[in-house]
């Protein structure tokens, strides 16, 4: 048996391994496989969903349905937001320009939330003109405007209000609801940085910085896309506003 001054020190023999891990890259395919499997699972839940009969206890399992079917959705955006934000890091985040039709957002939105406002007796106006189009990030845009609806669903009681008009050359998108409106916390933090982000009271503000790197992501003309976020209204709750040049 080797004496201990006959050892040789571990930091002679064992040299570091060339093998370097990109946590980054494994991150981002396990929420790829993790996005993949959130859409079979709303794929069963609505297929679950249809199969559901009027009765009393079948739509007492249609609302737990309903309510899972949300959570995943809100699950999903949750991941989108990760992924768009990992890639806008590394410069892989470009803009696609093209014509998008406005009011196609909403009445896709409603279809996949359908069965959460229905179980939540949720009445959502849209008031947008069928023929209201714009050039942006039909993507993008879209990851940003179902995020804020479904938060809108959420934190609503029983009505939402949807408007998109053109303002002094720049399209105006506002999702409002008749909750209780947004937190001084939410309104003051708007304009906060990503490295201010905090999970107090449950909000990470992920969301809101998603939304505003989106926005903000739309330049035309010297002009910057921008949103806002308020309380009142219509409805009187909170209101969220897109403004896109």
């Amino acid at each position: 048996m080797p004496t201990k001054d006959m050892m040789t020190p571990l930091d002679d023999n064992i040299k570091p391994s060339k093998d370097t891990v990109d946590y980054a890259l494994i991150l981002t395919s396990a929420v790829h496989d993790m996005k993949n499997s959130l859409c079979l699972l709303l794929q069963s839940i609505e297929s679950m969903s249809a199969d559901i009969n009027p009765a009393q206890d079948d739509l007492k399992h249609g609302a737990k349905l309903a309510d899972l079917h949300y959570e995943v959705l809100r699950l999903n955006s949750g991941l989108i937001q990760v992924l768009s934000l990992y890639r806008n890091d590394n410069k892989q985040l470009p803009l696609n320009i093209a014509e998008c039709f406005i009011a196609d957002y909403f009445t896709e939105f409603c279809i996949k939330n359908q069965l959460y406002s229905d179980s939540n007796n949720i009445e959502i106006n849209i008031n947008i003109n069928i023929d209201l189009a714009w050039y942006c990030d039909h993507n993008l845009i879209s990851y940003l405007l179902s995020d804020v609806f479904i938060n809108a669903l959420r934190y609503s009681q029983g009505k939402i209000l949807v408007t998109a008009e053109i303002v002094n050359e720049q399209l105006v998108i506002e999702i409002a609801d008749n909750g209780e409106g947004y937190p001084d916390s939410m309104l003051q933090a708007q304009h906060n940085s990503m490295a201010e982000l905090s999970s107090k009271q449950g909000r990470t503000g992920l969301g809101l910085y998603f939304a505003r790197l989106i926005a903000n992501a739309h330049v035309i003309k010297g002009q910057t896309g921008h949103i806002s976020l308020s309380n009142g209204g219509e409805l009187g709750g909170g209101i969220f506003t897109l403004i896109l040049p």
